[in-house]
């Protein structure tokens, strides 16, 4: 009679323990899964799937992690909500040198860290022409800045020429020579918009809106809705999200 209770009270245990390893699977699973963070929600899984878009462009995360900004403002150590930017001058594509003070009846400025290659930046830049599109004239002008190393050929200056004729940039694309500016800014993920007003105080920091897969299924312009609040005198409900995109690659040198 005691061995079959112990017999029994054995085949108790493994089976509580394959249910737990079974729970923890379960857990590291949606822990890796990306759902529920960031700006994206649910979005942010969904970008994993499909066939690749027109043209080639290839949707989902970055090779080697989540798309998402994991360090909190305070650990990147740039620029916070209320920050006055330093100005820059940096290389356009079109050969000229472009400043925020270059930049005549600026009310503020969208200044958007994106690049040639990662297929979120790509995502946004018919967004990103819309953008400049319908508030430059209104006074918000987009400023593109590529941050990424030009060790890599694709993220080149001549690349980057290439990209802005190939989709028809209407806004200035400058290369951040020597990698000096995004740093300042807390820059870390492609795309990254700073939202500054017409004094150079950061505004608004983080993702342009809360869908990168879809624009039809955008629910929430960030960049929009606080350009907007800025225009009626008021400061923007949402200043911080997470940036959903590619690391900015820094120079190996």
């Amino acid at each position: 009679m005691r061995v079959v209770f112990v017999m029994l009270a054995l085949s108790v245990g493994v089976l509580m323990s394959c249910k737990d390893k079974e729970s923890n699977k379960n857990e590291i699973a949606l822990e890796h899964d990306g759902r529920g963070h960031g700006p994206e929600g649910d979005h942010e899984h969904g970008d994993r799937k499909g066939p690749p878009p027109h043209g080639g462009d290839r949707k989902g995360p970055p090779k080697g992690g989540s798309p998402e900004q994991t360090k909190t403002i305070e650990e990147i150590g740039g620029y916070n909500i209320g920050d006055v930017a330093t100005d820059f001058n940096l290389k356009n594509v079109d050969g000229s040198m472009v400043s925020l003070a270059s930049i005549d009846n600026a009310k503020g400025y969208i200044v958007t860290f994106t690049c040639n290659e990662c297929p979120f930046s790509k995502l946004y830049e018919d967004r990103l022409i819309e953008l400049h599109n319908t508030y430059a004239p209104q006074g918000y002008s987009v400023i593109a800045i590529n941050p990424n190393s030009p060790e890599n050929e694709k993220e080149g200056y001549a690349a980057m020429q290439a990209r802005a004729k190939e989709k028809g940039f209407t806004f200035s694309y400058l290369v951040d020579e020597g990698q000096k500016i995004y740093p300042q800014y807390g820059a870390v993920r492609t795309p990254h918009v700073f939202l500054l007003d017409k004094d150079r105080k950061v505004q608004y920091i983080g993702a342009i809106d809360d869908n990168s897969k879809s624009p039809e299924d955008v629910k929430v312009k960030y960049v929009e809705d606080a350009i907007k609040a800025l225009q009626a005198g008021k400061k923007p409900e949402v200043t911080l999200t997470k940036a959903i995109g590619c690391p900015v690659k820094a120079s190996r040198g």
